[in-house]
C-alpha cells in the first residue's frame, strides 16, 4: 500500500500532444500538453501568457473515432521553462 495522500480532486493524465492555443486576440501557437485532468491542463508553449488572460485550446485526439477536445480556458500561471513557458490553466468550459 503506497503512503501519500492525493491532495488534488482529479488525478493528471500524462498526455504529451501537440495543442493549438488561441489567445484572445485571436493569435494561435502550436504547444505540447504535458498533462490534462478534469479542471485543467499543464501546457509547453513558445511564448509567454499573462495570467488571467482567457485562452481557447484544441487538441486533436490520436483516433478518428473521437472528437478534438476543445476547450475555454484561464491561465493561472506562466513560468519559464527552458527555451519556453509552461502554463498552468483552469479549464472553464468544453466546447466539444
Amino acid at each position: 500500500m503506497q503512503d501519500y495522500a492525493e491532495k488534488r480532486d482529479f488525478h493528471r493524465m500524462r498526455v504529451d500532444a501537440h495543442i493549438q492555443i488561441t489567445d484572445s486576440k485571436g493569435e494561435s501557437v502550436i504547444g505540447t500538453c504535458r498533462d490534462l485532468s478534469a479542471t485543467g491542463m499543464q501546457l509547453s508553449v513558445s511564448r509567454p501568457f499573462e495570467a488571467g488572460e482567457m485562452i481557447k485550446t484544441r487538441m486533436e485526439s490520436a483516433g478518428s473515432q473521437t472528437a478534438a477536445l476543445e476547450t475555454e480556458c484561464e491561465v493561472i500561471r506562466c513560468e519559464p521553462d527552458g527555451d519556453g513557458y509552461l502554463l498552468g490553466v483552469t479549464i472553464d468550459r468544453v466546447t466539444q
